[in-house]
């Protein structure tokens, strides 16, 4: 009788996934982001449920799924069903679940990543909702029914933004909304963020000419490979940083050198072991004191800080040290000028926005978010790599203004 039930869940949700699928075929999606600037998370907005109650979600890269708090008053949905632990849907989003109780839902693991916090939560599906574009009509928003998500206790909310309902987990999960999009709508399993102080956007399905204002963006993409970290890290999304150069110069760190670097949206600024951060401010200063930077007094968290007196500025931010890491060649190189290396604290003083991640972090070094900003990153993960723009200010534009006008309405 198990396998039957199996069989017939399968079966449903296929035909869910075909219907759906048959039914309407936008070309892409595209979801709005801000950045909220009391606590440097990026949000986004969906809709879900049969009232298509608006949500404000916190973007997380590491997470594996979508969850909310759905206890809430606002957040209450008539048309919200709880997924049974014996179905397709349970061990989709539980691999290696095996063992299954016909009269009990799927329970699963929910994270807030900010505060490190993991508590049970249940999986539901639900009917969402995001902006859509079909070549002729741009966004208008999509409704997608039986949608994968997980139910989480309030206190899983805990530092995240005000007004914030839960989390957008676009880790390398089968359930996280690329993926489930990609089932249904027959989509490369991709996805780009275009992250900005302001307004951005993350964009799935076949992004292109119809859905960007430079299509030319997306055909200069430097590409590097996503790799996985032997411990089993395979939510999380790392590429191997070879050196880092400063104004050109490598920095000396020793035959251990780098290795692993995890890219994050919870992270607000790049963190670095304690050893890789003491080499880099040493290199860092020297090369800015070359370009007659005048040091300062720290702000915290920052620990380089320097006067804003006197530094030129163009399209690219404050003239200051360039920063490289090199990747898979000397040829491969992510670059970040002033506008993502420098925080403005005040008036009279701008700090590097790099910290001391520790001596004995869990990854030598995190990406953060003001290094993603204004620059599109696509995340393909048919092929495991990662595809990086120029600064798009470089090009004279940004990410608050990387959408078509047709789509700005909808942001």
């Amino acid at each position: 009788m198990a396998s039957l039930h199996f069989l017939l869940s399968f079966l449903f949700f296929l035909y869910q996934s075909v219907h759906a699928q048959i039914s309407s075929s936008p070309d892409s999606f595209h979801l709005p982001v801000t950045k909220d600037l009391s606590t440097l998370q990026y949000i986004t907005r969906i809709n879900h449920g049969a009232l298509q109650i608006p949500t404000n979600l916190v973007i997380d890269l590491d997470g594996a799924h979508l969850w909310l708090d759905c206890a809430s008053s606002e957040q209450v949905s008539s048309s919200l069903r709880l997924i049974p632990s014996c179905s397709i849907q349970c061990s989709m989003a539980k691999p290696g679940h095996k063992s299954c109780n016909h009269h009990s839902s799927c329970d699963i693991f929910t994270q807030n990543g900010i505060i490190q916090l993991v508590k049970t939560g249940e999986l539901v599906e639900d009917v969402l909702a995001i902006p859509s574009v079909d070549g002729s009509n741009s966004g208008t928003n999509f409704e997608i029914e039986n949608f994968i998500l997980a139910c989480a206790p309030a206190t899983l909310l805990d530092g995240l933004a005000s007004g914030a309902q839960g989390m957008l987990g676009l880790g390398r999960s089968k359930i996280a909304l690329q993926s489930q999009l990609a089932a249904r709508f027959d989509f490369h399993r991709k996805f780009a963020t275009c992250l900005s102080s302001s307004n951005g956007v993350i964009l799935f399905g076949n992004v292109g000419s119809d859905s960007i204002s430079d299509p030319e963006i997306l055909r200069s993409l430097s590409y590097s490979p996503l790799v996985t970290k032997p411990d089993g890290s395979s939510l999380e999304y790392f590429i191997e940083v070879r050196s880092i150069k400063i104004n050109g110069k490598k920095l000396a760190l020793g035959q251990e050198g780098i290795g692993f670097t995890k890219i994050s949206t919870i992270v607000p600024y790049t963190t670095l072991e304690s050893s890789i951060y003491e080499t880099f401010i040493k290199a860092y200063l020297k090369a800015a004191n070359s370009m007659n930077l005048i040091r300062v007094a720290s702000v915290a968290p920052f620990g380089l800080c320097f006067s804003s007196k006197g530094i030129e500025r163009s399209i690219l931010g404050p003239n200051v040290p360039a920063i490289d890491l090199v990747l898979q060649s000397e040829m491969v190189k992510w670059r970040l000028h002033g506008g993502n290396s420098m925080v403005e604290v005040n008036d009279e003083a701008m700090c590097l926005g790099f910290l001391d991640g520790g001596l004995d972090p869990k990854n030598s070094i995190v990406i953060g978010g003001l290094q993603l900003e204004d620059t599109l990153l696509e995340f393909d993960l048919g092929t495991s790599m990662l595809g990086f723009s120029l600064p798009l200010l470089q090009r004279q534009t940004s990410c608050s203004n990387f959408l078509l006008e047709s789509m700005v309405g909808s942001l």
